[in-house]
C-alpha cells in the first residue's frame, strides 16, 4: 500500500469553492488533485492526513460526480428538465458514462428531478401560453423521452373544457381574417389545422358545429366576387361562351360555393 501525506491545500484562484491538494511523493511536494468543498469537508480532508492510492482514486471518482452534478443543477436552473434531457445533456458534456446514471439517480433522490411533475408543468405551460392542444403536447413529451403512461396522465389536466374554449378563440379569430375564400373551405381549413395543432376529434367537431350557425352571407358573396372575378380575368383570354361559364362555375364549385351563389355570379358577373 503507498501512502502519501497531504502537505497542503490551497483555493483555487478562479473558484473559491474549489481546493487543490498538494501530496508528499517521495519526499518531493507534488500537485495531487482537486475537489469541491464539500467533497474536502465530507472526507475531513487537511494537511499531515495520510491517503493510500484507492483512496485518492475515489475521492477523485467522487469529485468528478460531485462536478457532473453541479453542471446538471445549473442546466436545471434555467428550467425544469426531463430525465432524458439531463441524460442527453451529461453526454454532450462528455461526462464518464457510468457516471451518468449515477448524476442522474442523485438528482431524482434528492428531488431536482422528476419526470411526472415535469410532464404537468409542461402541458400547463404549453395550455396557457400556446395553442397547441393536448394531442401535441403529448407528443413533445414523448419526444423528451417521457414515459407514454406519464404523458398521458399529464395531458389529462388540458380539461375538454380549455380545449374547447382555446379551439374556439381561435377558429373565430381565424374566420374573421379569412374573408376570401368560401365559408366551406374556411371550415376544411380550421378542421385540418386544428387537427395538426393536436386538438381531439370530439372538440373539432363540436367546435366546427357551433360555427356553421354564424355563416355571414354578405362576407360568402363577396367571397364569391372576389374569387369569381379572379377565374374570369384568368379564363376569359382563352374561352367564350358557354365554355367560359362552365370553367368558371367548375372552380367557383371546388373552392366550397354553393350552386346558388355561383349561378348569381355567373348571371350578373358573366353574361
Amino acid at each position: 500500500m503507498i501512502l502519501a501525506k497531504i502537505t497542503r491545500i490551497t483555493t483555487q484562484k478562479k473558484s473559491k469553492s474549489r481546493y487543490n491538494i498538494f501530496l508528499d511523493r517521495n519526499n518531493k511536494e507534488t500537485y495531487g488533485f482537486s475537489v469541491d468543498e464539500d467533497i474536502l469537508i465530507e472526507f475531513h480532508l487537511r494537511k499531515g492526513l495520510d491517503l493510500d492510492e484507492s483512496t485518492i482514486e475515489a475521492l477523485i471518482q467522487k469529485d468528478n460526480i460531485h462536478k457532473s452534478f453541479t453542471l446538471a443543477l445549473n442546466y436545471l436552473s434555467y428550467r425544469m428538465r426531463s430525465k432524458k434531457e439531463i441524460h442527453d445533456y451529461l453526454v454532450k458534456k462528455e461526462v464518464e458514462p457510468d457516471q451518468v446514471p449515477v448524476v442522474v439517480a442523485r438528482l431524482e433522490n434528492e428531488g431536482f428531478l422528476n419526470d411526472k411533475e415535469f410532464a404537468a408543468s409542461l402541458v400547463r405551460t404549453r395550455k396557457n401560453t400556446t395553442s397547441k392542444g393536448p394531442l401535441l403536447v403529448k407528443k413533445e413529451l414523448l419526444e423528451k423521452g417521457v414515459p407514454l403512461i406519464t404523458a398521458e396522465e399529464a395531458v389529462q389536466l388540458y380539461s375538454y373544457e380549455d380545449q374547447y374554449d382555446k379551439a374556439a378563440k381561435w377558429v373565430e379569430k381565424k374566420l374573421k381574417s379569412n374573408g376570401t375564400k368560401s365559408f366551406r373551405q374556411q371550415v376544411q381549413s380550421l378542421q385540418q389545422t386544428l387537427m395538426q395543432k393536436g386538438f381531439t376529434n370530439d372538440v373539432i367537431k363540436d367546435v366546427l358545429s357551433e360555427i356553421n350557425d354564424e355563416k355571414d352571407e354578405d362576407n360568402e358573396w363577396e367571397a364569391v366576387v372576389y374569387q369569381g372575378e379572379k377565374l374570369l380575368r384568368k379564363f376569359s383570354l382563352k374561352e367564350k361562351g358557354p365554355a367560359l361559364k362552365h370553367k368558371i362555375k367548375a372552380g367557383l364549385y371546388r373552392k366550397g360555393f354553393s350552386f346558388e351563389h355561383i349561378d348569381r355570379f355567373i348571371e350578373e358577373y358573366v353574361e
